[in-house]
This record gives structure tokens, C-alpha cells and sequence, in this order.
């Protein structure tokens, strides 16, 4: 069992490693930070979705944005569209699964918002479907992406790509990138 402990923990560590020295990351982050606050400065908010363990890290981001992450400061607009079963259960029986996330965002979301696209295949359909209508509304789209990035690290503004096929270890960078931005939106947030 330790031997199988310590394994996840070093595989982990290696994938965040790796993903860090890659400069290009370091700057879509860098980037997608300041997507965030200039929406937040002009009144805009954050929309994130995700399926399974992106959705549940889409809610944690939320959290941390409306809520607080480090530090005391305003709440900030952030809604997690997997959290209310009500719409996703009547957008999935009444269209289709696959619009479980694009309707709610047509109904929310509006020019000067941004949208966080959490997947890590980058293929799922609800998540590819809500990112196209994001598109459609004129809202930026940052995409948190693992392997290759799928078919949304083309429909995202900004992709960012943790490139490993262990969806684990995929989820837990988008927990580290998620943190960052938390750390760049609340210290740049007025």
C-alpha cells in the first residue's frame, strides 16, 4: 500500500512539474486571470461547467470566488451550472443531455462574462455545446483541458492544457490552476 501511495503522490507532483515549466502555460494563466478581472471590473461574472469530478471542481471554484479563498474581500459573481439539478434535469428531459449546460447558459450569461470550460478529454458534448453557444453570446471562453485538449481546446479563447491521459491527475492540476487563479483574481480585485 505505501508503495502505491507514494506512486500517486510522485505521478502528481511530476504532472504539476511538468506542466509548470512550460512557460506557455504559465502565461495562459497569467492570461485567463486577467480575462477574469477585467470582466469583474466591468460588472461581468464567471460561469463554469463541467461533468463529474470538473463538475465538482467547477462548484469549488465557484465557491472560492463568491465565497473567499485567501483573503477578505467582495463577493464575486460565479455560478456553477451543475449545481442546480432542477435545470439540468429539466434541460436534459425536455432537449437532451447535451444541452444541459448550453441552455442555462443562454439564459444567464451576457457579453462581459466569462465562461470556464472544465473537461478533461476535451470531447464532452455538453460542455463542447456550451462553449459554442458562449462563443455565440460573445462571452471568452477559457478552456481547463486535459490529454490533447480535445475538440474544445479549439473552441476555447484561452486553452489550457494539462497533457497527460490519467484523468486523476488531469483533475488535480485543474485544482492547482484553479487556486492560482483564485490567489491572481483576489489579489488584483478591488
Amino acid at each position: 500500500m505505501k508503495d502505491i501511495i507514494k506512486k500517486i503522490f510522485e505521478d502528481s507532483i511530476k504532472v504539476k512539474k511538468e506542466f509548470i515549466l512550460d512557460d506557455a502555460n504559465v502565461s495562459k494563466i497569467a492570461e485567463a486571470a486577467k480575462t477574469i478581472i477585467d470582466s469583474y471590473s466591468r460588472g461581468g461574472k464567471v460561469i463554469v461547467f463541467g461533468n463529474g469530478g470538473s463538475a465538482a471542481d467547477s462548484q469549488h471554484f465557484a465557491a472560492e470566488l463568491m465565497i473567499r479563498f485567501e483573503k477578505e474581500r467582495r463577493s464575486l459573481p460565479c455560478i456553477a451550472l451543475s449545481t442546480n439539478t432542477s435545470n439540468l434535469t429539466a434541460a436534459s428531459n425536455d432537449y437532451g443531455y447535451d444541452s444541459s449546460f448550453s441552455r442555462q447558459l443562454e439564459g444567464l450569461a451576457k457579453e462581459g462574462d466569462v465562461a470556464v470550460a472544465v473537461s478533461t478529454s476535451g470531447n464532452s458534448k455538453n460542455v463542447l455545446d456550451a462553449a459554442k453557444k458562449a462563443r455565440s453570446l460573445k462571452i471568452p471562453v477559457i478552456g481547463l483541458l486535459g490529454r490533447d485538449g480535445g475538440k474544445l481546446a479549439g473552441i476555447s479563447d484561452i486553452p489550457i492544457i494539462v497533457k497527460d491521459q490519467n484523468t486523476a491527475r488531469v483533475q488535480e492540476a485543474h485544482g492547482v490552476i484553479m487556486h492560482a487563479l483564485c490567489k491572481i483574481i483576489e489579489d488584483n480585485i478591488s
